[in-house]
């Protein structure tokens, strides 16, 4: 162990147990720094201390530590139980960030005679039943309206006992006179039958639509086998009700009956973790948890994170979980299952899907409310991708245009902090280059611009993208090389047919996420560079073209040749003009000239 620690820690370490548990971190004050779960506290804690650690915030943390506190349990589940509480509750310095600090509404019914059901923020302990939470208020709010469609249930807040209703206390309100109530307050409803309609209201909030179903089938054909119409009708319309909630809430197989399903986007700073619980079916919860990371937590330890919160919050007992790969801790009773193809599949992915939704809504947001710290993510995150030793603030890309070796162009778009910047853009004319050699031309122009950048102290982008694969890329090494920028500048190429990136000397390209920002910007670049270029190239075309067919013309220079097109606007309307109009524009002598050419 390095010197620089405390002797106290030394000793700590030496005593810990070999055992699963939950290991705290203190500074010099008592503060809590860091909780974390182990299924070996020795080890877990010594590595701590032992290796060389890529994070600065980790080695700073590390350096804090003055004292450490252990709690051991009986099973790697356990600890991550355990720390996911501590963590929650504490809320250490360094630990994940649930950034998802609202009160989720629940579904209660109410422990009393004639139960009431309602929505409620607040849980009490006086026997109540409660479901939920749910992340969705409006899916809350439409089984609600979908139950009492089905059932009519007692709003009111009166004490129903017994003797109350004997004695004659209640009178029927408007909710019975509408058909929402049955008044069990002045005995028009048994107790018996309000309490059979609560065990099948708890089934369809539990998600088991299916036996609510089966259950009013069974009752409508005895009562249509008793030549009871009214009630078969009513339980007929109860039935087409139910089945038309459940045709929309279904968005997975019916054989796929409970499970959960969990999967997570990260990127350096954040995790999003998009959670299902499927219940006969249906989804009946889904959740998005945005994590932030501290000392660069693994995409595991984020995912187990998510799954143990939102399993414990919507007290899911489901045995099977879809996961995107295989956790190295096991939960009790449950099986964790990485589907490769089907159903499964799909719903993991659509699981996928949300959170990367979830993630650009994000981002957008903070591009509306913080430009700067979008830029600052997007510059990061192209740093990493691209392998870079700093952002690249400024991006210069190269395109090369000509027809069959005439009228050679080259386009230099330029972004700043990601975003084009037109006012700097450039376009070269080649001037060395004979025939169609793009990568003579690429080298031509890669030199002209970076000799002009060091002599006129021009400011040095630190990207170079290429539109090309190796041999566009390698013609601007060379150049680069020339003039000793190389190493000092990154520069990259990017193919067409499969948006291959090929770095300097490397044979192999690097194939970047299809909606990756850092891809974007550089296929933006390149077709910014493209489009610059085309422009440019059908201006120069179309004035040489005209230049060409006015200049054979003896006598009529280049200006006057311009001007005639400035006042004319086209070689064939000069052809068709006047004498007289000849004139106007450029004088009697050389009208003469002109019209004299074209009457040939």
């Amino acid at each position: 162990m390095s010197q620089e620690f405390p002797e106290r820690i030394s000793t700590l370490i030496k005593t810990l147990p070999e055992t699963p548990g939950v290991y705290q971190y203190f500074d010099d004050e008592g503060t809590l720094l860091y909780v974390g779960k182990a299924k070996n506290l020795k080890k877990r804690v010594s590595s701590y201390f032992t290796k060389e650690h890529d994070s600065g915030r980790l080695r700073i943390m590390v350096r804090k530590i003055r004292d450490i506190k252990t709690v051991k349990v009986n099973s790697e589940l356990d600890a991550l139980l355990l720390e996911n509480n501590l963590i929650k509750n504490l809320k250490p310095r360094y630990n994940i960030n649930l950034r998802d600090d609202k009160t989720y509404p629940w579904i209660i019914l109410k422990h009393e005679r004639f139960p009431r059901l309602f929505y409620t923020r607040k849980q009490i302990k006086d026997g109540s039943e409660y479901f939920g939470p749910y992340a969705s208020g409006k899916l809350m709010h439409a089984l609600l309206d979908l139950i009492r469609q089905l059932y009519p249930l007692r709003t009111c807040s009166y004490d129903l006992k017994k003797e109350n209703i004997d004695k004659g206390k209640f009178r029927v309100c408007l909710e019975f006179h509408i058909g929402r109530c049955k008044a069990p307050c002045v005995g028009k409803q048994s107790e018996t039958e309000y309490n059979q309609n609560i065990a099948e209201i708890r089934q369809i909030i539990k998600g088991d639509i299916g036996f609510a179903l089966r259950d009013m089938k069974e009752k409508m054909h005895v009562a249509a086998e008793k030549y009871n119409f009214e009630e078969a009708e009513e339980l007929k319309n109860k039935i087409e009700t139910l089945s038309d909630y459940q045709s929309k809430s279904t968005i997975v197989h019916p054989s796929i009956t409970n499970i959960d399903v969990v999967n997570i986007i990260s990127d350096d700073k954040n995790a999003y973790i998009h959670y299902f619980q499927i219940i006969n079916g249906s989804i009946i919860h889904a959740q998005t948890l945005e994590l932030k990371k501290k000392i660069e937590e693994s995409d595991e330890d984020m995912l187990l994170f998510g799954l143990i919160e939102c399993r414990s919050r919507f007290g899911s007992k489901n045995k099977e979980i879809l996961v995107p790969f295989i956790p190295e801790i096991e939960i009790t009773d449950c099986e964790f299952v990485v589907p490769k193809i089907g159903d499964k599949k799909q719903l993991l992915d659509l699981c996928y899907k949300n959170a990367l939704s979830y993630k650009q809504e994000r981002e957008k947001q903070i591009a509306l409310t913080n430009p700067e710290r979008h830029t600052e993510r997007i510059m990061e995150q192209m740093k990493k991708d691209l392998r870079m030793k700093e952002e690249p603030r400024r991006i210069e890309g190269f395109d090369n245009s000509n027809i069959q070796g005439n009228y050679a162009v080259s386009a230099m778009p330029v972004f700043i902090d990601g975003k084009p910047a037109k006012k700097e853009y450039r376009h070269f004319n080649v001037k060395t280059v004979e025939g169609p050699d793009d990568f003579a031309t690429m080298k031509e122009i890669i030199h002209r611009r970076y000799s002009r950048v060091l002599q006129e102290n021009l400011p040095m982008p630190q990207l170079i993208v290429i539109d090309g694969g190796k041999g566009q890329l390698g013609a601007a090494v060379d150049s680069l090389r020339e003039l000793n920028l190389i190493g000092k500048v990154a520069v990259i190429g990017i193919a067409k047919r499969l948006e291959e990136i090929y770095f300097p000397g490397d044979p192999l390209p690097l194939y970047l996420d299809k909606r990756s920002e850092t891809l974007k910007i550089i296929q933006q670049i390149r077709d910014e560079a493209h489009r610059f270029g085309i422009t440019h190239h059908r201006n120069k075309r179309s004035r040489e073209t005209f230049k060409t067919e006015l200049n054979e013309i003896k006598g009529i220079s280049d200006k006057t040749a311009e001007k005639l097109l400035i006042e004319l606007k086209s070689v064939k309307n000069v052809k068709e003009a006047s004498l007289e109009e000849l004139e106007k524009a450029i004088g009697k002598a050389k009208a003469k000239l002109v019209f004299e050419f074209f009457l040939e």
